[in-house]
């Protein structure tokens, strides 16, 4: 017997799918730019499917934020540092 709930891979291709007139609307820098964003789901796919939401984009965002968000605290952290090194300096 074959599955009849879809894994969450194929939500997240279904949804890529979905946003395929927008990429194409993009310039060729940015498309690169939201391919690397959708491959942010699928690292966090164990998390996805476990909280299993109605909507699921929901999750699909959810781990976009999460891996920007854990950008940004690196870039805060290299800044820190940076500062750091430039203050011994002066």
């Amino acid at each position: 017997m074959g599955r009849t709930v879809p894994t969450f891979t194929q939500v997240i291709q279904k949804e890529i799918e979905s946003w395929s007139k927008f990429r194409r609307g993009l310039r060729k820098e940015d498309q690169e730019l939201f391919d690397e964003m959708f491959r942010a789901p699928r690292i966090h796919l164990a998390a996805s499917t476990y909280t299993m939401r109605v909507i699921p984009f929901e999750s699909v965002a959810m781990a976009i934020m999460l891996e920007q968000e854990k950008r940004i605290k690196e870039l805060e952290k290299k800044l820190e540092q940076y500062r750091e090194i430039t203050e011994v300096k002066s």
